[in-house]
């Protein structure tokens, strides 16, 4: 264990007692189960996969997965190093000795692999959530931080565990796809300083930015366009602030083919409309309940409406998922908006 090096601003909101304990955890464990949540993103796999390969490295026996029912990675993180440490839910240890979560603020979130968290001896939280309930017997949870990667750099550190290139492809995937390539209010300077450190073990930040934001299939032009051409733009809604909002039905992804995590993008169109501070796209999965995705310039906090809709999120990013219609859906969310104060 090295301890943080000068040079380093660890994350301030996790008390010195629990990264300790998640030291001694981890250092006493021989196999380390490791989980995110369900339908994964940049920051939650990244984060997963780039401690799952340092802890493997380090002699210990790890696995990794995520509890959905369609386990697939999703086409835009299949470039990320370390996937042969994934296993289908059904393969994931029922009683894991230690278990570490990532990404995830409500044991919901688990998905399929609730039920293991709730048997494991020991579960170490890694998040960055506001709305971090605050499960697990360890919780290294900063709502501070700009993503979980930000606190798997520092448990690697605490652990004397060095960070390769491939290590920092799953880090730097973490830190890029969670401030928006650098442009949210959460790159810091200190978000900068990591990203310096993991480009300077050699990866390729242009590859990186192709896989993630350079790259759709043609029917994504095609879903998109329906998707736009149903949208709505509400100017009273959140207090006179307004909000836009569109959804994507499954039916339309079904004519052309097209996977559902590829619809993930469509949020980042919407949301660049000037007159709304708020942004919602609802997407409809392959089991018919809807995903809804809500984004805020920062007049309206996002996450505090989808915590009271039963998801999560932070201020200016959120999510909750559905089972009513999208104008039921829109009317509820819209109720519980409001300027932030």
């Amino acid at each position: 264990m090295s301890g943080a090096t000068p040079d380093r601003r660890p994350p301030a909101h996790v008390r010195e007692a629990d990264w300790r304990r998640a030291v001694e955890l981890v250092q006493d464990a021989g196999q380390v189960a490791l989980v995110c949540h369900v339908a994964p993103d940049g920051d939650a796999l990244g984060s997963m996969l780039g401690l799952g390969l340092a802890l493997r490295r380090a002699g210990k026996r790890v696995t990794a997965s995520f509890g959905d029912r369609r386990f697939a990675v999703p086409r835009l993180l299949r470039f990320l190093p370390g996937q042969d440490l994934l296993v289908a839910p059904a393969r994931y240890p029922a009683e894991p000795e230690l278990m570490i979560s990532f990404d995830v603020p409500t044991v919901d979130r688990l998905g399929l692999l609730a039920p293991n968290a709730g048997k494991a001896r020991e579960l170490i939280v890694v998040d960055h959530h506001p709305s971090n309930t605050g499960f697990g017997s360890v919780c290294l949870v900063d709502a501070a931080a700009a993503s979980t990667s930000v606190l798997v750099e520092e448990l690697l550190d605490r652990l004397g565990l060095p960070v390769d290139r491939d290590i920092a492809t799953c880090l730097y995937t973490g830190l890029v796809t969670d401030t928006g390539s650098f442009r949210h209010a959460s790159t810091t300077p200190a978000v900068h300083e990591m990203a310096a450190r993991l480009v300077a073990t050699g990866l390729r930040t242009d590859e990186i930015a192709r896989e993630l934001w350079d790259r759709s299939p043609f029917a994504y032009l095609k879903v998109l366009g329906a998707a736009l051409d149903r949208v709505t733009l509400d100017e009273r809604a959140a207090g006179g602030l307004g909000m836009v909002w569109t959804f994507v039905p499954r039916a339309d992804r079904a004519a052309h083919r097209l996977p559902y995590d590829e619809c993930e993008g469509i949020i980042d169109v919407i949301r660049r409309i000037d007159e709304p501070d708020v942004a919602v796209v609802l997407k409809e999965d392959d089991e018919g309940a809807w995903q809804v995705s809500t984004r805020s310039k920062g007049g309206v906090d996002v996450g505090r409406a989808c915590t009271a809709m039963g998801g999560g999120g932070h201020v200016r990013a959120a999510g909750f998922t559905s089972h009513d219609p999208p104008e039921e859906t829109i009317a509820r969310f819209a109720a519980l908006l409001a300027p932030s104060t």
